[in-house]
């Protein structure tokens, strides 16, 4: 399994506007800008999470964007779906289709990447985005570093 860039940047996009949010809507240039990211692919993003439902737009000049729900209902895991599809790590496990591998019925390994998936499931599902803004309001927690002297 791999996760892309468009899943990476989403959640540091979302984490972001999370952050940062004071009841007013935040335009993609600011997060972008704090996120030193492409406008641009930031903008793809964001129409793939508002289709989801993870965030909503506001027109205007004083538009940008709020997430659609609160940051503790939103997880990982949504993001993630929204942005890459199913997080599994072979085809066969994903749903998609029982066709991919012709080993689908007999396979040994099969058992494994079911496994891992859950793993992963469970794990995405239970951070939301008000955990990782936490995580990162807290400087000891983003970038433990056993060797910081002051």
């Amino acid at each position: 399994m791999h996760i892309s860039t468009k899943g990476r940047y989403g959640l540091l996009a979302l984490v972001d506007l999370a952050t940062h949010y004071s009841g007013e809507p935040i335009s993609l240039k600011n997060i972008a800008e704090r996120c030193q990211l492409s406008e641009e692919y930031i903008l793809q993003i964001f129409l793939i999470l508002r289709r989801a439902g993870i965030v909503r737009s506001k027109r205007g000049s004083r538009g940008g964007y709020i997430l659609a729900k609160d940051q503790s209902d939103i997880t990982v895991w949504d993001v993630l779906t929204a942005l890459e599809g199913p997080l599994a790590p072979t085809a066969c496990i994903s749903g998609k289709s029982k066709d991919s591998c012709g080993r689908y019925d007999h396979c040994v390994t099969r058992i494994l990447w079911k496994k891992i998936m859950v793993g992963i499931n469970e794990v995405t599902n239970s951070i939301t985005i008000e955990d990782l803004v936490n995580t990162c309001k807290n400087p000891q927690i983003v970038n433990p570093d056993p060797e910081y002297y002051i």
